[in-house]
């Protein structure tokens, strides 16, 4: 099985889905805990809901594997994102703080740096060609790291969070006029009662931090979508078409001003 499919760009922009995967090798799924086994911190439907990206011509890569096998958006050293409570390389609790694994069964230092090579280096590799190519063909290179998670988790953060998350890393991720526009796009949702914030809890984790490099004309930013916006947040994680149709709208103007952004700007 693949580590990943991947659709090459026409335009300059890529889009990175690392939590989507389901996907557990031969066995793996006998030495997670129950809890862990209905895979519940995935990315679900963020393929259905971007259903549009084909036909920007935007370039698409999306994990075929769990992120209870490796996370691809954290560092490969495992340091951690935020200070508070978060979740590692190869998570060892649910976003609840269930325990992930059964007892005795989690991974030993051998076998993560064995995932790392396997899954989480060849995902990782593959952005950086693409960046370097769409740099070299457009002038300019840009990410967008898309996510989704549940409405309220307690352990991370307080209370319900916004709608739609900006991360840009505070700035350092991407060009200071795109995040205007990106934080406009999301201000502009307040029309249909959707919240926003803009590098709030979530500010992008690895992969907008370690690709969004503006001074070398890359690119990045990370949106964090609220689960309740397009899908049933409990098991088992019915896909709305009816609430999807409100947001999809708004998550196409997100990508059309990325790609307005860098081809105005290439």
């Amino acid at each position: 099985m693949s580590v990943f499919d991947f659709r090459p760009a026409r335009r300059p922009l890529l889009v990175s889905l690392p939590h989507v995967g389901t996907g557990l090798p031969p066995g793996f799924a006998d030495r997670l805990s129950g809890p862990a086994q209905a895979l519940p911190d995935t990315d679900w439907h963020l393929p259905r809901l971007y259903d549009f990206l084909d036909g920007l011509g935007v370039g698409v890569i999306q994990a075929r594997f769990s992120r209870f096998v490796v996370d691809l958006n954290r560092a490969s050293d495992d340091t951690p994102l935020y200070a508070g409570a978060t979740t590692g390389l190869c998570p060892s609790t649910l976003f609840d703080g269930t325990p992930a694994y059964r007892p005795g069964a989690g991974p030993d230092a051998a076998e993560v740096v064995e995932r790392v090579a396997r899954w989480w280096t060849p995902y990782h590799e593959a952005i950086a060609a693409e960046m370097a190519r769409l740099h070299a063909t457009f002038g300019r290179a840009v990410l967008f790291d898309a996510h989704s998670i549940r409405s309220a988790v307690p352990r991370l953060f307080e209370g319900r969070l916004p709608d739609l998350n900006l991360g840009t890393n505070e700035g350092r991720s991407l060009d200071p006029g795109l995040g205007a526009r990106l934080a406009g796009v999301c201000a502009a949702a307040g029309a249909d009662g959707f919240t926003h914030v803009r590098d709030g809890r979530f500010k992008g984790g690895h992969i907008t931090r370690h690709f969004g490099r503006p001074a070398e004309g890359w690119h990045a930013v990370q949106l964090e979508l609220v689960q309740a916006t397009y899908m049933e947040e409990d098991p088992p994680y019915v896909f709305d078409e009816a609430r999807a149709a409100r947001i999809r709208p708004h998550l196409r103007r997100f990508v059309e001003t990325l790609l307005a952004w860098a081809e105005d700007r290439a």
